[in-house]
């Protein structure tokens, strides 16, 4: 039987993959320990979907393991090598305002960690497939220095840019910007998998993510945009907006669309590449405009602040160019628009937070 490692199984595009790689007959041994009640508090514990997912699968186990262990991570993937097919890393500090509190707790777990992860399956494992979640955050905020129009709810680029139309694509630089210290850790990543790819001819990907959703979503104030934003409104928690005037765009991609995204490329993979994946023109929306939404389909108000101290090396506006990824991939599509994205966070949220 095929076996898949996933790392941070038990977050949202963890468990996601989990899922799937289990629909599709693969062994799956899922990789987490609970870091993410660490960063940002027992109310982020992503306990409860690691049993969620002990309970339905029955070809999952999972393992406590902290991906800056060395020993630990050679130990694991040296012991499944032999029918090791793919590994899909998903573990990560989330959060460009965490890692200023603790940069070198951001830089192991986020750097070190897929340091170790590559090594042992280059010692190990060669043939298996490397599919990493790297972040549009390895751009910096060079993007900020594009030429925006602000609109009465967001910012949008200039029509006559060559991005407008599809968004940012690929060449995008990642140096001689602000990136925040997760951003600079993820890079450092996001250029190991690359190089592991290159240099060693090993199938890996990196997957430059936009804001990445859906209802298993441990959301908190810190990461976790529309997750966290739905839980606002089911709870009446105060949500703050930082910075941009709340007309900062982000694009959304659902969960099972990533996931399926990286089931294609580990299908047919191609060492080294690099796409950015989110949401694309296809489902995109201001802070403002995320509010809009989310109070009409669940019928709540969000008590919000305006705050004008923007995050550092965030974005004004991003939407992905997934064409390259679309180009290498056509079978792929997307299943999720914003509307049918929000309504499932909302539904879960209800369930585990109304009162």
């Amino acid at each position: 039987m095929s076996v898949a490692i996933v790392t941070g199984s038990s977050g949202l595009i963890g468990s996601e993959t989990v899922e799937f790689l289990h629909d599709q007959g693969l062994d799956v041994i899922g990789v987490d320990n609970d870091m993410r009640s660490y960063f940002f508090g027992p109310e982020a514990s992503t306990r409860w979907n690691e049993e969620r997912l002990r309970d339905a699968l029955p070809r999952f186990r999972a393992v406590d393991l902290d991906i800056r262990d060395e020993d630990g991570v050679d130990a694991l993937v040296r012991d499944v090598a032999g029918d090791l097919e793919l590994i899909v890393h998903a573990a990560a500090q989330p959060s460009h305002d965490w890692a200023a509190r603790e940069p070198k707790t951001d830089f192991t777990v986020n750097a070190v960690g897929t340091l170790n992860l590559l090594e042992a399956t280059r010692l190990h494992a060669p043939g298996a497939t490397f599919a990493f979640l790297s972040t549009n955050k390895v751009y910096g905020d060079a993007p900020n220095e594009l030429p925006l129009v602000e609109r009465e709810r967001r910012w949008e680029l200039d029509p006559s840019h060559p991005w407008a139309e599809h968004g940012f694509d690929e060449s995008m630089r990642i140096d001689q910007s602000k990136h925040s210290l997760f951003g600079a850790s993820k890079a450092g990543a996001d250029v190991l998998v690359q190089e592991y790819g290159r240099y060693f001819g090993m199938s890996t990907g990196c997957f430059r993510g936009g804001c990445l959703t859906g209802p298993q979503h441990s959301g908190a104030e810190l990461h976790g945009f529309l997750a966290y934003l739905v839980r606002c409104a089911v709870t009446g928690t105060r949500y703050t907006i930082f910075g941009y005037k709340g007309k900062q765009v982000r694009d959304n991609i659902h969960s099972h669309d990533l996931v399926s995204a990286l089931w294609h490329f580990s299908r047919a993979p191609r060492p080294g590449a690099v796409y950015n994946i989110g949401g694309s023109r296809h489902a995109n929306c201001s802070v403002l405009e995320a509010i809009d939404l989310i109070e009409e389909l669940s019928g709540r108000s969000i008590d919000f602040t305006l705050s004008d101290e923007a995050r550092q090396g965030d974005h004004i506006w991003w939407v992905s160019d997934v064409r390259r990824f679309q180009a290498d991939y056509p079978d792929w599509s997307y299943e999720y628009d914003l509307t049918s994205m929000v309504e499932e966070i909302i539904e879960a949220a209800t369930t585990r937070f109304a009162r």
